[in-house]
């Protein structure tokens, strides 16, 4: 059974004949201890605050039975892992639309493409406020204006909390939606179009860090944590 706080995703699920629901990860309508087995990929670091990224994993675990157990991974903030690099930073020189380039009507930024084997993403600019979790650990710097920074497509990070801009591939914007604008280059004028492009918030995580909420936990103990191609994964069993 699979949750997703997007409607649109749920609904290509059952296309496929497979069985999902609409919800929010901190607040997962299945009754408690009724899971053998819970994943979580790519979810837990959208949260903004240690507090709701904790709860997060108290949910997951409610929903495990005694001796169950749950799979998560989580972006790493280090893109650089015992002397190699992710998948994410080795295909910095291998995207095919990396020249293309989206005009926001004040500079010239590069679109990007995915993210380490979770999703696309684009480069940008915002200002949005950032007010919680200043970590200076794993080399990540203090953000004196209190702006959340954009991380460059395809490099490696210098803060924990950031936002990452959706460039909405395909799509056209609608006067009432609230968000910036691209224009895609390249090609004939014909296939030029006005795209949204849709902030999103990230928190990676350095190493050890999930593994020690996950142990701040009693109902779990922590069966395995280990690095993967740009992740930090942790396996939970349920006590």
């Amino acid at each position: 059974v699979g949750c997703d706080r997007s409607k649109n995703l749920v609904d290509i699920c059952g296309e496929k004949h497979f069985q999902a629901f609409v919800c929010d990860a901190l607040s997962v309508p299945i009754r408690s201890g009724s899971c053998d087995a819970c994943i979580s990929i790519a979810v837990i670091h959208h949260f903004s605050t240690a507090e709701r990224r904790l709860a997060t994993i108290r949910e997951l675990a409610r929903l495990l039975r005694p001796g169950g157990t749950a799979l998560i991974y989580v972006w790493a903030m280090e893109q650089e892992y015992k002397n190699q690099k992710s998948k994410y930073l080795k295909e910095k020189n291998g995207s095919k639309n990396k020249d293309k380039e989206m005009n926001t009507g004040t500079a010239q930024r590069p679109l990007s493409d995915q993210g380490p084997d979770v999703s696309s993403q684009d480069s940008a600019w915002s200002e949005q406020l950032l007010n919680d979790l200043k970590d200076e650990s794993c080399g990540a710097k203090p953000i004196a204006d209190f702006r959340l920074p954009i991380h460059t497509n395809r490099t490696t990070f210098h803060s924990q909390d950031l936002l990452v801009p959706w460039h909405l591939k395909g799509g056209t914007k609608k006067k009432e939606e609230n968000t910036d604008t691209v224009l895609v280059s390249g090609g004939s004028k014909e296939s030029q179009e006005l795209s949204p492009v849709f902030h999103r918030y990230y928190h990676v995580f350095c190493e050890g860090e999930l593994e020690a909420v996950c142990r701040s936990l009693d109902c779990v103990r922590v069966q395995k944590s280990y690095y993967d191609q740009g992740n930090w994964c942790v396996i939970l069993e349920k006590l």
